[in-house]
Order: structure tokens, then C-alpha cells, then sequence
């Protein structure tokens, strides 16, 4: 089994590039490991893999592809706002070598929104996927409102990250204003009590916290930070109408 997995990877190392063999291994590792009981199960069960930079990059590029081509329209703002979040995120030539790696192998491949959140819901942290929800709403939104395809394309993507629905439905909130928005937002009932009102408040500060992504690069700590002030805005606008 070993010799035959060394002549797998072998040619997969040459005839893909590293970030997409990242995400090739990992994805069959993944599957024998749950499909096996013998040395490599004891070898991969005790600890979580973890997603190389590289490979992290790339997956959410393609994720941000699914949701720009969710409503049939490629909006150039929104491509825009992509590239301007990368380049925040992780400087000029990173982001245009990930870009190329991009428009080279994966953008005439079929792209998997099953696939690539699985396999990031397995390698990341529950924050950091939180994060990716909140920006795959905020692609959606850079040409001026979220259309109703892109919303249940971001909502298929955050179950298959594994978000809870409560989690989802305060994102997003964020990006759609009406009259219970702030109480959605909280994570709690119209008809919640001062002090539940309160209780939740902490909790979801807590939650949305910028220290939670101290590991992220800029933009994403910039991202938390956006959370973390709608949370506040909710809190505020629930205090102003019931006047505590």
C-alpha cells in the first residue's frame, strides 16, 4: 500500500501544482483514512490535518468563483472586490501568484462547493469559517444587494463548513436590513427579555471577538472586526427601542 500511494503522489506531483495537490492528497487521504482501520487510521485519527496557506488561498478563491457566478452575472465589482480583499490579505504578488495558479488550473475545471468547504470545515478553525461565510456575503453584496440565488449559494457553502444555523442566519443579518434584524443578529427572539437581551449580547461579542482570528492575516482581523461592530450596532439599536 505504501509503494502504491508513493507511485500515486509521484505522478500527481507532476502533473499538478503544489496548491492543487495539496487539496488532491489531502481529499484521498481523507477518504482512506475513514474508510480504513489499519495503520494509517492510527496514524491521521489523533490530531486534525491542517490547510497549508497555499491551499487555504486557493480553496477560497474558487469558493468566491461559486458565489461572483451564483446569479448568472459576473459583476465586475464584485471580481474587484475579491482581488482588493486578497491583495489586503496577503500583499500584491502573493495574491497575483495565487490569481495565475488560479485562472491556470481551476477556472476551467468544475468547481466543487461540496468538496472545498469540506475539506476547509476539516482543517480550520470554527472563527475562521465564520469569516469565510461573512465574506462570501460581502462579495455578494460589493454590486449593491445580495440576490436571493447568491444567499442560498452561501447558505449551501456554510453548512458544508459545517455552520450552525443560527450562526448563518446572524451573518446574515448583516446584509439584510429589516425590522427584527439586530434581534437576528443576536441570536435571539423578538420577544427575549432586557436580560436575555444582555446575556446575548456578551455571548455574541464573545463569539465575533477580532482577538478569535489573532492568527489570520489583516483583512480577515479587519473582517471580525466588521462583525463585531454589527454586533454592537445590533445591541445599541435594541437598547435605543426598549430604552435600558
Amino acid at each position: 500500500m505504501i509503494k502504491w500511494l508513493a507511485a500515486v503522489f509521484g505522478y500527481m506531483y507532476a502533473r499538478f501544482p503544489g496548491a492543487i495537490l495539496g487539496f488532491i492528497i489531502g481529499t484521498l487521504l481523507d477518504n482512506y483514512v475513514r474508510s480504513s482501520g489499519g495503520i494509517f487510521s492510527s496514524l491521521f485519527s489523533e490530531r486534525k490535518p491542517e490547510v497549508s496557506p497555499g491551499d487555504f488561498e486557493l480553496n477560497l478563491l474558487s469558493l468566491c468563483s461559486i458565489v461572483i457566478k451564483a446569479d448568472g452575472h459576473v459583476s465586475q465589482t464584485e471580481l474587484d472586490y475579491v482581488r482588493a480583499y486578497f491583495v489586503r490579505a496577503y500583499g500584491k504578488e502573493r495574491a497575483n501568484a495565487t490569481f495565475r495558479t488560479f485562472n491556470e488550473v481551476v477556472k476551467n475545471r468544475q468547481v466543487s462547493a461540496s468538496r472545498i468547504a469540506r475539506y476547509l470545515a476539516a482543517r480550520t478553525k470554527y472563527p475562521t469559517r465564520l469569516q469565510i461565510v461573512h465574506f462570501l456575503f460581502g462579495i455578494a453584496q460589493a454590486d449593491g444587494r445580495v440576490s436571493e440565488s447568491e444567499s442560498n449559494v452561501i447558505r449551501e457553502i456554510a453548512g458544508y463548513l459545517q455552520l450552525g444555523r443560527s450562526d448563518f442566519e446572524s451573518i446574515k443579518a448583516m446584509f439584510f436590513k429589516n425590522t427584527d434584524s439586530a434581534y437576528t443578529i443576536l441570536e435571539i427572539d423578538k420577544n427575549a427579555t432586557d436580560a436575555e437581551v444582555k446575556k446575548a449580547y456578551r455571548k455574541m461579542a464573545k463569539k465575533y471577538h477580532p482577538d478569535k482570528l489573532g492568527h489570520m492575516d489583516e483583512a480577515y482581523r479587519k473582517g471580525a472586526e466588521e462583525k463585531f461592530r454589527k454586533v454592537q450596532e445590533a445591541y445599541e439599536q435594541i437598547q435605543k427601542e426598549r430604552g435600558f
